[in-house]
């Protein structure tokens, strides 16, 4: 029978050096309070310390800096604490070093003030990809030894390159590289898990947890059976408090036999759907909303590269879009009117609907269906997408994509590795060259100043995506303004170049590595560089 507590007692039960699995994504499923009442608990007592933290997706707050909703996170001060600007995992992180000594994720970039004290190397850091840390869960609840896959061979998970480690203090890899019927794989290992603090919408008077209003249904399933079958504790923060059979039986997401303890949270601001929205009915199913026109991209770089990619996509296509400039792909699709012919979803579990870019993002608007965190990576990784369309911080002459770390920027995979590794269509985008000034119109592309930053480099810093490691008839595109690439037998190969735009001059001339050129190279379609473009219908149906 779960106990019901206060965040500060809750607090109290972590001993010294546990292992602590959080589920979610952004602020979705994240317990503030119980959070904050560790941070404050360290402040007053030095305890618990040198805790281990583990998490799958990003659980932190990019909205840090901005005013969503009419809430000011930098000055309105809560009993959470002054420091209201800086939530999710990050409130660990504001108590300086000792709290958290290890940390293991696959996206670490959100939870700034952690990251901060691990690009100063005063904890260790790991990250692996977002599917098999979610998938990990389920392998520690059933008590098998690991998860065994093909998923980060060849980037930076592998041992054979930095093991995961994100930083110079952090020791061992979070795989192994091993052999199975001939074949390599990457194996990784489960472990104990000492604490689960995990949150939902409503408990009932025996623990058990609903996710009424939550807009994921996260991985908290898996993470609170991981727990309880360790022997350790599970720890969920909620909303409300119900009476026993209140709660519809196919309605409780984390049954009241593996609660251990519930926390019912005293502070409003404790329990945000996602960090741009505290309820939004139309994330968690209650209301779908008529849904306005989404309003055109101005015309820039960036919607010339979103039309591009988006004119990889077919009638009926299956499409993961990233965040930043590649979810501009689904403004593209409305604008041009073909919305509503394909399904697009996000790796949080979302199926259909408009997904939401940030702050809301792994949230959609009217979502056809909601699954599982883990179980969307099962989609993915069996190859239930037909394409994918992913930002590019920097790529290489070998077809290498680094999106994860640049220098002490510290930021993780995400589901970037397991998303590429499966699908049959991969389309990389990013702008050619960092701080250029351009002009776009006219039917063509028009260099006002010229970038300070190369973006196609001669060895990217981290490997999220090997190029090497590509599966047979997997198409891969490198989209950028001033030309379209593709991995052509192991080769960058230019095949496309925009109207205006000169080959040596603008582009080779600033790649750190020597491409091959199309013999069948050309231009790409000038009415992507006009307000007006209309291309989709030329090839939606091929």
């Amino acid at each position: 029978m779960a106990k019901f507590v206060t965040a500060a007692e809750a607090a109290e039960l972590i001993p010294d050096g546990a292992s602590i699995g959080v589920a979610g994504m952004g602020l979705s499923g994240f317990p503030e309070e119980v959070v904050c009442a560790i941070r404050d608990s360290f402040r007053a007592t030095g305890h618990p310390r040198a805790l281990e933290i583990h998490q799958g997706s990003a659980m932190g707050d990019w909205g840090v800096g901005n005013s969503f909703d009419g809430w000011d996170y930098n000055k309105r001060e809560t009993p959470l604490g002054p420091e209201a600007g800086v939530r999710g995992l990050s409130r660990l992180g504001e108590a300086g070093p000792g709290l958290v000594s290890k940390w293991t994720g696959a996206h670490v970039g959100s939870a700034m003030a952690l990251r901060d004290l691990a690009a100063a190397n005063e904890l260790e850091s790991w990250c692996l990809p977002q599917g098999i840390a979610v998938s990990l869960w389920r392998e520690i609840a059933a008590g098998r030894p690991g998860l065994l896959s093909k998923v980060g061979l060849g980037t930076f998970v592998d041992p054979r390159l930095e093991g995961g480690r994100m930083n110079e203090c952090t020791k061992g890899n979070v795989a192994e590289l091993v052999e199975f019927d001939g074949e390599e794989y990457l194996y990784y290992k489960s472990f104990p898990l000492k604490v689960a603090l995990l949150r939902g919408t409503i408990a009932d008077e025996n623990g058990n947890i609903s996710f009424a209003h939550e807009g994921i249904i996260n991985e908290g399933l898996a993470v609170a059976s991981a727990a309880h079958n360790s022997g350790g504790i599970v720890i969920v923060q909620v909303q409300y408090i119900t009476k026993n059979e209140t709660i519809a039986p196919k309605d409780v997401k984390i049954p009241g036999i593996l609660v251990d303890y519930v926390v019912e949270a005293t502070d409003p601001m404790a329990c945000w759907q996602t960090e741009g929205r505290y309820f939004e009915p139309a994330f968690s199913g209650q209301v779908r909303r008529p849904l306005k026109a989404i309003p055109a991209l101005p015309l820039s770089e960036r919607k010339v590269i979103a039309r591009r990619c988006a004119a990889e996509v077919r009638d009926g296509f299956v499409l993961n879009l990233g965040v930043g400039m590649s979810a501009d792909v689904g403004s593209i699709l409305a604008e041009e009117g073909y919305i509503d012919r394909i399904t697009m979803c996000c790796e949080s579990g979302m199926i259909g609907g408009v997904p939401c870019a940030l702050p809301n993002f792994g949230s959609s608007y009217n979502p056809e269906a909601v699954v599982e965190h883990g179980s969307a990576f099962d989609i993915i990784s069996g190859g239930g997408l037909d394409m994918t369309c992913l930002g590019m911080g920097e790529c290489d002459g070998d077809g290498n994509v680094n999106v994860s770390k640049f220098g002490p920027k510290l930021t993780g995979p995400g589901g970037f590795i397991d998303i590429t590794n499966a699908t049959p269509k991969v389309v990389f985008c990013g702008t050619f060259m960092g701080k250029a000034k351009l002009s776009v119109g006219g039917g063509k592309l028009t260099i006002v100043q010229e970038g300070k930053i190369h973006k196609l480099v001669g060895q990217v810093e981290q490997i999220t995506f090997a190029g090497k490691y590509i599966k047979p008839g997997q198409d891969v595109l490198y989209v950028t303004e001033r030309c379209v690439m593709k991995l052509v037998d192991g080769k960058m190969t230019i095949i496309e170049i925009a109207p205006g735009i000169d080959l040596e001059k603008d582009v080779l001339a600033h790649m750190d590595f020597a491409p091959a050129v199309s013999e069948d190279l050309r231009l790409m379609d000038a009415g992507m560089f006009e307000e007006k473009w209309g291309g989709l219908d030329t090839v939606f149906g091929e």
